[in-house]
């Protein structure tokens, strides 16, 4: 098979085998998969083993390898230009804003309502899925709870301050900000199964923290926020909207207020996501660079701080794989064996990309231009 010996000719570049014994090699179940991949690419290449046409125990090394090699630089031109044909690659821009305030109110609850108990069966004991802060943690509670202290001391947070949490999912940071610093927190968010479970998680401990279900760009708070926090939501806001978002932050913040941003950064720009991540994990979702996020702050916000932890969220999303394994048999009924294989995908492959250092993880400390700098922003 034609096809065959191309892919086989260029994962050897990559250190990977076809059907070969290492834990990262490829197993081929059925053949068809090389057809497919070149009729619809990277998405054929997900949804082929979702479908039980390809095999790897590691999933996760063999990502991993296929970025580290960057294999598109090897090939010459006139080898680029065969692939590329066979593939279809298309360039034309998509002028539509795949993050209107509509399309997020369907795009968000795709992801984050399929159910709470797969996330209480795979996240830490707070309900964190988000990057966790692994320096001197042995386990996951303890990097999740590493985080949270990180972003509260990055805030600087003192009894009595009013924080707005922008995408707060289950209340995780608002919890713990409101329990061991004493703050009075509003969160946002569009899922109204974080919003069930997290408002419960805040009731159940008596904490001064409320939930609130809207887009941030509808909503209008009486009064502006002490501080503001936003962990791992901006990556559903888009290309479209960063400005905007940025002005709303800064429309929600006092002017000696201080906005940590929290945010899988991509080394470059761009304004689209992996087409298989796009249809089955994150509909529309991108993931920005900081040269996108401050062009967009720009002539809003000063920066004061950038912090990257990113081969932290290699660690996060193996604990996360390992507790979804271990805990499968107690959702086993809800969800098919198809999603199992999905979440497993997603999961493994996206600890490769990290590992690779394709993705990164930023944590941005922000106060209002023209304010003087408050002495406690400093890198923790």
């Amino acid at each position: 098979m034609p096809n065959k010996e191309l892919f086989s000719d260029l994962l050897r570049q990559a250190d990977i085998e076809i059907n070969g014994d290492r834990p990262w090699d490829i197993t081929i179940n059925d053949e068809r998969l090389f057809d497919d991949i070149l009729a619809r690419g990277t998405i054929a290449f997900g949804e082929g083993y979702m479908d039980n046409l390809w095999d790897c125990q590691r999933i996760d090394i063999l990502i991993s390898k296929l970025l580290r090699a960057n294999i598109e630089e090897k090939l010459s031109n006139t080898e680029k230009f065969k692939l590329a044909a066979k593939i279809g690659v298309s360039k034309l821009k998509n002028f539509i804003n795949n993050q209107s305030v509509s399309r997020v109110k369907e795009d968000v609850p795709f992801h984050y309502d399929i159910g709470n108990d797969l996330y209480t069966n795979m996240l830490d004991k707070r309900m964190v899925y988000t990057c966790g802060y692994w320096k001197d943690a042995a386990n996951l509670n303890e990097a999740q709870e590493n985080k949270l202290d990180l972003i509260c001391r990055k805030l600087d947070l003192q009894p009595g301050m009013r924080l707005l949490d922008i995408g707060c999912g289950w209340s995780s940071f608002m919890n713990y900000a409101a329990e061991k610093y004493g703050v009075i927190c509003d969160g946002l968010t569009l899922s109204k199964e974080q919003m069930k479970l997290g408002q419960q998680l805040a009731d159940e401990k008596g904490l001064p923290v409320t939930i609130i279900l809207q887009d941030y760009r509808e909503y209008q708070p009486k009064e502006q926020y002490d501080r503001v926090v936003s962990i791992g939501m901006i990556e559903h806001v888009g290309p479209d909207n960063y400005d905007e978002f940025f002005q709303c932050a800064d429309r929600f913040l006092k002017d000696d207020g201080i906005f940590v941003l929290h945010t899988i950064g991509s080394p470059i720009s761009v304004n689209h996501t992996d087409p298989w991540i796009n249809k089955y994990i994150f509909p529309n979702g991108v993931v920005p660079s900081v040269a996108q996020l401050s062009q967009a702050i720009e002539g809003k916000m000063n920066i004061e701080d950038i912090h990257n932890f990113g081969p932290d969220y290699d660690l996060t999303l193996m604990a996360w794989c390992e507790n979804f394994e271990k805990n499968w048999y107690k959702i086993s009924e809800q969800y098919s064996e198809r999603f199992h294989r999905m979440w497993r995908y997603y999961l493994l492959s996206c600890a490769g990309a990290f590992r690779s250092r394709d993705l990164n993880l930023i944590q941005l400390s922000l106060t209002k231009n023209g304010r003087e700098l408050p002495l406690t922003v400093r890198a923790a």
